[in-house]
């Protein structure tokens, strides 16, 4: 039996990958992909799947209410994957605005349309519904910053540092109360910083690349030793994919790479691997190197424990940083000289 799928934020860095990813799993699935198309959605992610009969486009805002009820009316879905985000933290610090309306307002919206259309009232679905599920996708940056030590777990309290991990954050808590007070199948995952194809070229590692290539200075916040855990985004598609299937209604699972690496060290890499693939006909990329006035409110460290999401439904990441930034290295070589 062929089920109906909303996606949010298709067109984006990970919500194109994952649809990629689920078509070329499941042929049982109809993905209907609702986008605004903001900057940080672009259609060309969305090429090499575009014409798939299981696929369907459609350009608009998820706080616009009556579009939503009238989506949910006319394709009837099934599930909800939740990706749809203002995600660029320094745009948050410019423009804080549009983080609170499309992460918290946005959110709700989906939410309560979604319980309405499936729910006779609190913890009780309609019959035919009992199975329907919203997936929501959010971010490790609400737990705030760590020192030198220690992992974030699912567990840990919620301390978020930027406007746009606070328009996460609270976004997450309104996930959460809508299972409380709702007995909604609701399920979040939060993840690492990742990376791979699709990345919105403003991100560090396709700023780092593009910038190399260039010729231009590959600018490093600070000191340059912030560090991150790095997910590569195919890794992250199959721990989505894993935890709607089978995660617990009303928990949280933490999706990491374990790949903690700082910000120098991954300009570095990508400099080495260049000069290698791509070499400039004197000197290395990592001449471009140059460190930049740190960003307000810029964490420390961010790393996430995956011990749940591996203990209890069996995913592990299949890539490492070294084998995953290969690969991403080398699809945006040929996206920005074939340009």
């Amino acid at each position: 039996m062929t089920e109906s799928l909303l996606v949010t934020g298709g067109a984006g860095f990970i919500g194109s990958n994952f649809i990629a990813f689920l078509l070329e799993t499941n042929s049982k699935i109809e993905i209907y992909n609702l986008d605004l198309l903001t900057y940080a959605g672009n259609l060309e992610n969305t090429n090499s799947f575009s014409k798939n009969p299981n696929y369907t486009f459609i350009e608009g805002d998820i706080c616009d209410r009556k579009l939503v009820e009238s989506l949910f009316e006319k394709f009837q879905f099934d599930h909800v994957v939740h990706f749809a985000a203002e995600s660029h933290v320094d745009n948050s610090i410019s423009g804080p605005e549009a983080f609170i309306k499309t992460n918290v307002n946005g959110t709700f919206t989906l939410l309560d349309v979604a319980r309405k259309k499936w729910m006779e009232e609190p913890f009780k679905y309609k019959d035919s519904l009992k199975k329907n599920r919203f997936l929501h996708i959010s971010t490790d940056e609400v737990y705030g910053t760590l020192g030198s030590e220690g992992l974030f777990t699912e567990d840990t309290p919620y301390a978020p540092n930027s406007p746009y991990s606070a328009s996460k954050a609270a976004s997450d808590m309104i996930v959460r109360s809508y299972f409380h007070t709702y007995g909604m199948n609701v399920v979040t995952t939060n993840c690492s910083n990742n990376y791979g194809p699709n990345q919105h070229d403003e991100k560090l590692i396709p700023t780092i690349i593009r910038k190399a290539l260039n010729e231009e200075s590959i600018p490093i916040y600070g000191d340059g030793l912030n560090v991150r855990d790095w997910l590569f985004v195919l890794d992250h598609c199959k721990g989505i994919w894993r935890v709607f299937e089978k995660g617990i209604a009303g928990e949280t699972y933490n999706i990491g790479g374990e790949n903690e690496r700082t910000n120098i060290y991954i300009a570095q890499c990508i400099c080495d691997l260049l000069d290698e693939m791509d070499p400039k006909s004197k000197g290395s990329y990592s001449d471009q190197i140059t460190y930049v006035k740190d960003r307000p409110g810029h964490d420390k460290r961010y790393a996430i424990d995956a011990s749940k999401i591996s203990r209890e439904l069996g995913w592990e990441a299949d890539e490492n940083f070294e084998s995953g930034i290969k690969k991403t290295v080398q699809h945006y070589i040929s996206k920005y000289t074939s340009a």
